[in-house]
């Protein structure tokens, strides 16, 4: 079973992200919409395998009783990790895993955003780019 969890690490926003500020209204309905739900409404509630399957499920509509079995199917073939979210890409948002693993999301123009970016204990990393 692959996974995407990262410990210990900051996900900053995509070099090419055309915000300067966290979009905290992404278009309902969408993956990135969904997605920073479930961080503000669980902030470091969730790793981020909890929260790429609760969005996949939640969009392929899986009853409560079938996501264990299918959260083995879903994890059984290598996912994109949150470096590809259209959160760190389109809309602002840099990811901070604690310890755990454990997962929030924190808009690009706030202090925490920017003392997560200068830690040097923590993996930093970016966002991918939307284009090549």
């Amino acid at each position: 079973m692959s996974t995407t969890n990262y410990a210990n690490t900051f996900i900053a926003v995509s070099p090419d992200s055309p915000v300067t500020a966290g979009d905290p209204a992404p278009k309902p309905g969408s993956v990135a919409a969904m997605q920073l739900e479930l961080l503000q409404a669980k902030p470091y509630g969730l790793t981020s395998d909890d929260l790429l399957f609760e969005v996949h499920a939640g969009r392929a509509d899986i009853a409560k009783a079938d996501r264990a079995e299918a959260r083995a199917r879903f994890f059984s073939k290598p996912q994109a990790c949150l470096r590809a979210s259209p959160l760190v890409k389109k809309h602002g948002w840099g990811i901070h895993h604690d310890a755990e693993g454990r997962v929030a999301a924190v808009a690009v123009e706030s202090d925490d955003y920017a003392k997560l970016k200068a830690r040097t204990d923590l993996k930093q990393t970016i966002g991918m780019r939307s284009a090549r």
